[in-house]
């Protein structure tokens, strides 16, 4: 059930983490072809020199056999070195070939990834339990019928190479030996090339096998692409409740500046804006607190409550509310509706000369 519940596709987070525990896709088979068709290729470029080599070491040892008993010391270690010697050469571009091309097949499936996380010792790895789950899970199934493909079809190709030599074998008996290992050899290598073919369309479709596997693996429930969203940007729930701690602490602090007006301008019931003006520090009047429906009345009852004088201007109000901040000040457009309502007051409080 578990499983079937699985059907969104992994998030950038969930591959990024699976990367860096090692679980990757990857091909083993691209890198066996790629070994197995680098192989191919040097001996292909190096057969000639690699045969030479070997005819000049079977030489120096024919060399020494035909040396009167006696007439020269043969060293006891110059045979082994020469040996040791002709091997490395022979071997070292094929090795080398061998291992580049292992390791460029391989960084290039992991994008140079080295985890350490795959490297760690689990118990999983050695319980009996586990091992038999994984005995008998899809996925060894699948390896095992993958390795059965790739027998038979090894088989195949070198029962027909061989069938299509049998008549060929006993004309060798007429021909040098030169050419008829040259001949073998021209036909071992057209029949490489064909298991390196064969080989080569086996990972192909490896590979879709294994990008399919890797994908079903990642794969999330909705449950869990929504823990996950609360893990990196937070429980919604609690985000709400912060932003509400957040409004409620501006509005305190706003309204803590009601008091501190000189007027407060409001449509009847949807908007108020509280104004103060200190000609020694204010440019402009500046909005202390503004609000809409009940916010509206909170400020008026406040207002009221600190005696701060309520002006009912309906277009003044509404403009002020849309155009201005709270603890900015007024627009230059709005200098005039608001010096009357303030000119007003003044000559009510005969604060103006």
């Amino acid at each position: 059930m578990a499983d079937e519940q699985k059907t969104e596709k992994a998030t950038p987070k969930k591959r990024r983490d699976e990367r860096k525990k090692g679980n990757i896709f990857f091909s083993n088979d691209v890198v066996s072809v790629a070994v197995l068709l680098a192989g191919f290729f040097v001996l292909w470029l190096c057969a000639g020199w690699m045969v030479d080599q070997l005819h000049q070491f079977f030489r120096y040892c024919m060399g020494l056999i035909l040396e009167p008993v006696g007439s020269t010391e043969v060293p006891q270690d110059g045979l082994a070195l020469e040996f040791v010697f002709t091997c490395g050469k022979v071997l070292a571009p094929l090795m080398g070939a061998v291992v580049a091309a292992g390791l460029i097949a391989t960084f290039f499936q992991t994008k140079l990834l080295v985890s350490g996380e795959s490297m760690r010792p689990k118990l999983s790895r050695i319980s009996p339990i586990q091992g038999f789950k994984r005995l008998f899970s899809m996925r060894s199934i699948v390896e095992a019928l993958k390795g059965l493909l790739k027998i038979s079809v090894l088989l195949f190709l070198i029962y027909r190479y061989i069938a299509g030599l049998v008549n060929l074998f006993t004309k060798y008996l007429y021909t040098d030996v030169t050419s008829a290992c040259a001949h073998l050899f021209e036909e071992s290598f057209w029949m490489a090339v064909q298991i390196g073919v064969a080989f080569a369309v086996l990972a192909a479709a490896d590979v879709f096998y294994q990008w399919w596997d890797y994908e079903r693996q990642l794969r999330m429930s909705k449950q869990e692409i929504k823990e996950e969203f609360k893990q990196t940007e937070g429980d919604p729930k609690i985000k709400g409740k912060i932003k509400e701690a957040q409004r409620k602490l501006a509005q305190s602090r706003m309204m803590q500046q009601v008091p501190k007006a000189d007027v407060v301008i409001r449509n009847p019931t949807h908007f108020a804006v509280a104004l103060r003006y200190r000609p020694d520090q204010d440019l402009a009047p500046v909005v202390l607190a503004k609000g809409q429906d009940e916010m509206a009345a909170r400020i008026v009852r406040t207002a009221e409550e600190y005696h701060v004088a309520v002006v009912e201007n309906v277009s003044l109000a509404r403009a002020l509310y849309g155009s201005v901040d709270i603890n900015q000040m007024i627009p230059p457009e709005l200098y005039n509706a608001v010096a009357e309502v303030l000119v007003y007051l003044y000559r009510m409080d005969q604060k103006l000369p």
